[in-house]
């Protein structure tokens, strides 16, 4: 089947066959269809001391194009999603082969791990890469009590703002700015609503290893319990996670005209128990005449590290193995994230984040103007600054020592979506 489908004809085939069923399908009933044209350009002044600028220069530019089409269709209690991406790529993260996690978009373009490969490139060069992809394609049957989920689609745990160690399954990036769509995965998931409102969820998470095979050793199986007790919501999770036993959970309760959020995590790794958590408070609030919304969040990872090495390659493997999955993306242990949200006028309005790494006191400033001229456009602009010293987690990570380092510079974005 994979092979079927890595096919560059064939996958265009399997492309145009989808879209023609659903499209006959919708004689019975109507056919929903829209689209979402959205381009992303990120510029980086890179400090002398990284590591990538004798290659590149300095400022490094970057941006995304992804044409998004969205087909749903209702054949009666089973739905079909059908959502293709052609997206194109130009820059210099093409050129040294950065991930899509390495810059404020996080644009997936591969399914090199997932069950099915629905990626099919047709066009490369040095400097550009452009593929079509399907994000979603799944069946949904909702029927009482009950919801099957099965194919390609998105799954979201836990109660974090920035960090989300509740969700590993396929989290954002702390600094990620496009969260429109969360990247899909090839899924079972099974609800079963409650008398009592409370409800079960199970999931499994089909994916292959290295050598393409599947296993349970890189899929996942997890367990959902969400319920109430008076005036607190909770989340309890029991899971099998890339072979290890995953347990968490989430707690939400009102303090006053605020909303105050917990998640703990215990991961059985490596024969120890390592625990990761966040707690979060946000108020939404008026000042003057504007709508606010203010966040604070504390974030704790055992997988981190005290103090970070003058060589990547001496962190620890239950850290790296983490970070190579998408799961984490910081190096160290905790963290202090403050932001707000302020509406200026129903059409701009302005956030601002602050990403503290509380052991070397490095941290990350980013703030955005978003701009909706009408109902079917959004403009954002965005600066992302970095504080901190060559060695310091957000100053430049080490590569050898301070002399050095990746990932510091500032960095400047612009945004622009359109949906019809």
């Amino acid at each position: 089947m994979r092979q079927f489908l890595n096919n560059q004809p064939l996958g265009v085939f399997v492309s145009v066959w989808l879209m023609g069923s659903l499209m006959v399908a919708g004689t019975a009933n109507a056919l929903e269809a829209d689209f979402r044209l959205k381009w992303f350009s990120n510029l980086s002044a890179l400090p002398e001391h990284d590591v990538q600028r004798p290659f590149i220069g300095t400022p490094s530019v970057d941006s995304t194009g992804d044409l998004r089409l969205m087909f749903t269709q209702d054949v009666g209690p089973v739905r079909i999603l059908v959502d293709h991406s052609t997206i194109i790529q130009t820059g210099d993260a093409v050129f040294l082969q950065r991930g899509p996690d390495s810059a404020v978009d996080q644009t997936v373009i591969s399914d090199e791990h997932r069950w099915l490969d629905l990626t099919w490139k047709f066009d490369d060069g040095p400097h550009h890469q452009s593929v079509h992809r399907f994000d979603r394609l799944a069946l949904q049957l909702q029927t009482g009590v009950w919801g099957v989920t099965v194919g390609r689609q998105a799954v979201s745990w836990g109660s974090g703002f920035v960090f989300q160690p509740l969700d590993p399954f396929n989290p954002f990036s702390p600094t990620v700015v496009d969260r429109d769509y969360k990247t899909g995965n090839d899924l079972v998931l099974i609800d079963r609503l409650l008398d009592n409102g409370h409800d079960l969820q199970f999931l499994h998470v089909l994916r292959r290893d290295d050598n393409q095979h599947v296993t349970n050793e890189v899929s996942s199986t997890a367990f959902k319990w969400h319920g109430y007790a008076g005036n607190l919501e909770f989340e309890l999770i029991g899971a099998e996670h890339y072979g290890e036993t995953f347990v968490g959970t989430s707690l939400r309760i009102p303090v006053g005209q605020a909303m105050l959020r917990s998640d703990i995590v215990g991961i059985d790794a490596a024969d120890d128990w390592y625990v990761s958590g966040v707690v979060n408070l946000d108020y939404s609030f008026v000042w003057k005449e504007f709508n606010g919304h203010v966040f604070a969040e504390y974030f704790y990872n055992e997988f981190g590290v005290d103090e970070l090495p003058a060589n990547p390659l001496l962190l620890p493997v239950e850290l790296t193995d983490r970070l190579q999955r998408g799961e984490v993306f910081n190096l160290m242990r905790d963290y202090l994230a403050v932001g707000v949200n302020i509406t200026w006028h129903p059409l701009l309005s302005q956030s601002l984040t602050v990403i503290t790494n509380l052991h070397d006191a490095s941290s990350l400033f980013q703030t955005s103007l978003s701009y909706s001229p009408s109902d079917s456009q959004s403009l954002q602009i965005g600066w992302v600054e970095p504080l901190g010293r060559a060695g310091d987690e957000f100053g430049g990570v080490p590569v050898a020592g301070d002399a050095l380092t990746t990932g510091g510079g500032s960095r400047f974005f612009l945004r622009w979506v359109y949906y019809p």
